[in-house]
Order: structure tokens, then C-alpha cells, then sequence
């Protein structure tokens, strides 16, 4: 019979302190939602206070190690030249004027919901917004209010004629015949394609809205109600012999095609406009290239002095002891982040200074192991810094993330990364003949000879990636 019993064990884990959870949460978290969380700090600890815009200088030069602020000063020292500066002094009051002068104020909030861009209008709005101005009675108008509700984001009508006639009961009693004359209406609204039940329909909704004595019309109508099918498998001598039409005609009939929208909805987008905010900033300088931290990503707070020299050396004010703890954890914190995104950045500027001055088809293969290894860190913390951060460059802004790629091959194609391939692939379809394309066996073959050895269906996986056409469709008449 077993017996209940109590047993003492030694052993050792590892326990992840609040420090260390503040630290690597920072690390991962990008420029704006790093400005929200410290605002949310400035709000809940008095030990913490807010820097004027005018001492943002100091903020930036607090991140730097003593060999480097040193350093700095010796150069602007030496190099700074000699100016006449105008001082101006002004008078200013012993209390603010206004909430803007406080940082983050809470009145500031509502001033800049004033000024914020209005969200884009959705597809429906879109639609109804046109119905308001139609000429339609009530009734007709309520039908097609319902027939609006039912096209998706695409511009599609996901509902039938009788689906949508029994949502309008008991209010409006129509038939589907209603509902199909009503749809008409819907389907002349802007944009052209609108209220499709059918790719088909959608593309014949555009054509019909072109001039009738376009060349090639009625070849592209015949082609979108019946023959869809064969142009995505590029069967272009079977339409010829179906449609009776010479290769000049089908190929105006075809471009016509491809002019049209397959998802009309998309035209109109409720998405509110994205901003991106660089957390790195690289130039090119006389003595190479220059790797500085965005100075308007950096929070703006310190610690507020005057609080915490009035705790003294007394045992009392234990929650203010404990929020002066907490702030001098947060600035240490921070200044860890930016070190660290500081010290990886130069890595990868280092390692892809070729890209930088010579563009896609010069970038090297690097994976979070190399710049751990630069940088004597953990994988970990490099995939948490890289997360969610931009460099600006030269060449546009990227996200840090861009810079990595994994090598395609092996021997002398190891130092070959997959972004270079694909930039090479774009290069050649872009100067290829347009009567004879080069297909994905000849691009491979071209790419082998440069000494990166990829396999064909290589080459498909990246040219199907990149939305490039294969060869078939590729392929025009030279002009006469």
C-alpha cells in the first residue's frame, strides 16, 4: 500500500526577472508601439518625466558609450567650423500657455484627431453614395440597397436573386425578376465590373463599357463569355481555330482582356493609409557609410531628478522607491535597445554594402546566425530586434528583415542569395527578344554560365513568385 510521503530536492532553473521580461519585450517592439508604452509609463510613474523637443539632442547622445560621445566631440571639435551664432531670448512665463508646450499632453490627442486623415470610404458607401443621386423610386431603391449588402470586398455578387428577395421580407415583397432588372442598375455603377456573379460577366461588364468600334471588341466579348478557360492555359492556336481570327485580332482581342479588372472591389479600399517610421537611418559619406538611429523614434523621457533626490537615504516611501526602481530599469532598458538595434544595423550595412551601392542582383546570402556572430549575440535577440524595424537607405526604405536571404546552390553558388537570383531572372525577361522568350530551361542555363547553378523548376518557383507570365504568354509579334 503506498504511503504519502515528502521529499526534499535541490535543483537549479533558469527565472526569467522583470528586468529581463521588460528588456526583451523593448527589443521586439516597433518605433510607434515603443512611443505608446512609454507614454503609458510617463502616465502611471511620477519618477518619470517627459523631455522638450528641444533637448532631443541630449536624448540621442545619452544612448551612445563614452568612447563614442568622446569621440564625437573631439570631431566636431576639429572639424566644426568656425560660425558667428545669433542668440535670441526670449521671455518666457512660469506656466505654459497652452497644453501644447507640455509633451504629450492629453488636450494634444484631440488636436491631432482634428487634423487626421478620414478613413477612405468603404465599397458599399461607394455604391450607395451613387444610388442616393439615381433616379429610383423607393421600392427599386430598397432592392438595390440589398443587392449592395451582398457584394463582397471583390466586387462580387455573393448572393442569388432569390436569397436576396427574401431578405427584403415582409417590408418589400418582390420577385427575382425584380431583383435581376434592379441588378442591372447596380451593375452600371462605378467601378465598371460591379455586382458580377461570375468572373466572366464581371469582364464582359467592363468590355461593354469601351467604345464598340474598338479593334478587337467582338473578339474579346466571344473570349470572356465562352473562352476564359483556354486562355489561362495559354491555348492561343486553339482560339484561332475556334474563333476564326487572325493572330493580329486575337492579339488586340487579348490585350483588351488583360486590361480588365478580375477583382473591381479592390478599387475602392476602406484601408486607411499605412506610414512607415525608419528606426535606422544609412548614408554615404567620404569615409563609407554611416549608420545612425532615427532621432524622432527615440522616447523622449527621463528621470525626473527632483523626485527622486527629495526620497534621500529613508527607509519610507516604499511605492515611490519602487516606481524610481522601475524607472531606472525602463531608461536601462532602452538604452540596451538601442545599442543593440545600433550594433546590428552596422552588421548588416557591413555585410550588404554591395547591395547598397550596386542594388538587388549584388546581395549577399545571411541568415540571423551571421549577424548573431558579428555581434557575439543570441539568435533570438536578433530575430526580436529585426522584427517590425526599418532602415532607410539610399536606395528606399526597407524593413530589416529584407536584408536576410538564404544562399541557392552550393560550392562557388554559396555567396548567391535567393533575392539576387530573383533580381537576375527580372533582368533577363526585361531585355529578352519579345518574339522569342526565354523560357525557364534557357534561363537556367544562362544563370549557370554566370556560376550560379539553379534548377529549372528553380526558376519557376521565383518566376511564378514575382507574377512574371511564362514564356508562352510572353511572346509578341515583333512590330513591322
Amino acid at each position: 500500500m503506498l504511503k504519502p510521503s515528502l521529499q526534499l530536492k535541490l535543483g537549479q532553473s533558469l527565472t526569467m526577472t522583470p528586468q529581463l521580461q521588460q528588456a526583451i519585450r523593448l527589443l521586439q517592439l516597433p518605433a510607434l508601439e515603443l512611443q505608446a508604452h512609454v507614454r503609458e509609463l510617463l502616465e502611471s510613474n511620477v519618477m518619470l518625466e517627459a523631455v522638450e523637443e528641444t533637448e532631443q539632442t541630449g536624448i540621442f547622445e545619452a544612448i551612445q558609450s563614452p568612447a563614442e560621445r568622446e569621440a564625437r566631440l573631439e570631431m566636431a571639435q576639429h572639424e566644426a567650423p568656425q560660425v558667428d551664432v545669433e542668440i535670441v531670448t526670449e521671455q518666457w512665463s512660469s506656466e505654459p500657455s497652452g497644453p501644447s508646450e507640455a509633451p504629450w499632453a492629453p488636450d494634444d490627442d484631440d488636436r491631432a484627431q482634428e487634423y487626421a486623415e478620414p478613413a477612405e470610404a468603404s465599397l458599399q458607401d461607394h455604391l450607395l453614395s451613387q444610388l442616393e443621386v439615381a433616379d429610383l423610386d423607393a421600392r427599386r431603391l430598397a432592392i438595390a440597397r440589398a443587392i449592395v449588402d451582398a457584394i463582397n470586398d471583390d466586387g462580387y455578387l455573393i448572393e442569388t436573386a432569390g436569397e436576396i428577395a427574401a431578405t427584403l421580407r415582409p417590408d418589400v415583397v418582390c420577385t427575382e425578376g425584380e431583383v435581376l432588372e434592379v441588378l442591372a442598375t447596380v451593375q452600371a455603377l462605378d467601378p465598371a465590373g460591379i455586382g458580377a456573379r461570375s468572373v466572366a460577366e464581371c469582364i464582359t461588364l467592363q468590355l461593354r463599357q469601351l467604345d464598340g468600334a474598338t479593334p478587337g471588341i467582338a473578339t474579346a466579348l466571344a473570349i470572356a463569355t465562352d473562352h476564359l478557360d483556354a486562355v489561362a492555359r495559354g491555348e492561343h492556336a486553339l482560339l484561332r481555330r475556334e474563333l476564326r481570327v487572325s493572330d493580329e485580332e486575337l492579339a488586340a482581342a487579348l490585350a483588351l482582356v488583360r486590361t480588365c479588372r478580375p477583382r473591381p472591389g479592390t478599387v475602392v479600399s476602406g484601408a486607411s493609409p499605412e506610414y512607415v517610421v525608419p528606426d535606422v537611418h544609412v548614408r554615404r559619406t567620404d569615409r563609407g557609410w554611416s549608420v545612425e538611429i532615427n532621432p524622432a523614434t527615440l522616447p523622449r523621457v527621463r528621470l525626473n531628478q527632483g523626485y527622486a533626490s527629495l526620497l534621500g537615504r529613508s527607509n519610507s516611501h516604499a511605492t515611490l522607491r519602487a516606481q524610481l526602481q522601475e524607472a531606472r530599469w525602463l531608461l536601462k532598458s532602452l538604452e540596451i535597445r538601442n545599442e543593440t538595434l545600433l550594433k546590428v544595423a552596422r552588421a548588416i550595412v557591413e555585410r550588404q554594402s554591395a547591395f547598397l551601392e550596386q542594388g538587388d542582383e549584388h546581395m549577399r546570402p545571411m541568415i540571423l546566425k551571421d549577424i548573431a556572430a558579428a555581434i557575439e549575440m543570441h539568435e533570438s535577440t536578433i530575430s526580436r530586434i529585426t522584427s517590425g524595424k526599418f532602415m532607410h537607405t539610399p536606395r528606399g526604405v526597407f524593413e530589416l528583415r529584407y536584408f536576410f536571404s538564404s544562399h541557392v546552390g552550393g560550392g562557388e553558388a554559396a555567396e548567391t542569395s535567393s533575392t539576387a537570383i530573383r533580381a537576375k531572372i527580372r533582368k533577363l525577361v526585361r531585355d529578352e527578344d519579345p518574339a522569342a522568350p526565354l523560357s525557364d530551361s534557357r534561363i537556367a542555363e544562362l544563370l549557370s554560365a554566370e556560376g550560379i547553378p539553379v534548377a529549372r523548376r528553380t526558376v519557376a518557383k521565383y518566376r511564378e513568385a514575382m507574377r512574371i507570365a511564362p514564356s508562352n504568354e510572353r511572346r509578341r509579334s515583333a512590330p513591322k
